[in-house]
């Protein structure tokens, strides 16, 4: 699906001309006068940025950053703003913004970040979408295959596992064989990485 470049701005001289210079390279555009308006509207199921005023009547730039963030309705964000000064943009930085641009800006700088802000989307989206089947996969091993898939990343060999859940090294293999058929993993490398990148998401989600 195509990507979309969302435009807030509650000038609507703004709007018009970023959505003219958006278009001429082929991009989808969405224009809105607010952040409330941005919040109600029914994004697609595709790549997008936000191209958002830092100053507006209402809820602020920021605000909606924040809104966004809390709601998990990560969207990468470029601001632009006549009124930046240092803490600002450093507030915006620290919170997950692609760039911050202070007006007036060159049109290839906005586009850059534009196009930036794209593939960065994309990758997350990517990403997201990996590691949801990965745990899919995961979600369907048996208790006991959880066990011998946390000493297998461990490092532990069939015949420690066996003797640590008192079952035969023979059972280990059969386990094994039935974790590497589920999981869909050629090789022992690729199982312990996808379940480091399950651990790795994980602590993240934690961690926000």
């Amino acid at each position: 699906m195509n990507p979309t470049v969302f435009v807030v701005d509650d000038d609507l001289s703004v709007r018009e001309a970023l959505s003219s210079l958006i278009r001429s390279v082929g991009l989808r555009v969405e224009t809105l006068a607010s952040a409330q308006e941005f919040l109600q509207f029914q994004r697609l199921d595709a790549p997008a940025c936000l191209v958002l005023d830092v100053r507006m009547p209402g809820l602020s730039g920021l605000e909606l950053q924040r809104e966004l963030s809390q709601a998990g309705r990560g969207i990468p964000i470029i601001f632009i703003t006549g009124h930046g000064d240092i803490p600002m943009t450093v507030r915006a930085m620290k919170a997950g913004a692609v760039d911050f641009l202070p007006k007036p800006f060159r049109d290839q700088d906005l586009l850059d970040a534009i196009a930036h802000s794209l593939e960065q989307d994309a990758a997350a989206r990517l990403e997201r979408s990996e590691l949801a089947q990965i745990r899919a996969r995961y979600d369907k091993l048996t208790s006991r295959e959880r066990e011998v898939i946390a000493l297998i990343v461990r490092g532990t060999r069939n015949k420690q596992t066996a003797t640590e859940l008192g079952i035969t090294e023979v059972t280990v293999k059969v386990h094994r064989h039935n974790i590497m058929e589920k999981m869909g993993a050629r090789s022992l490398p690729a199982l312990i990485g996808m379940v480091e990148r399950l651990r790795s998401s994980e602590g993240a989600g934690r961690r926000a």
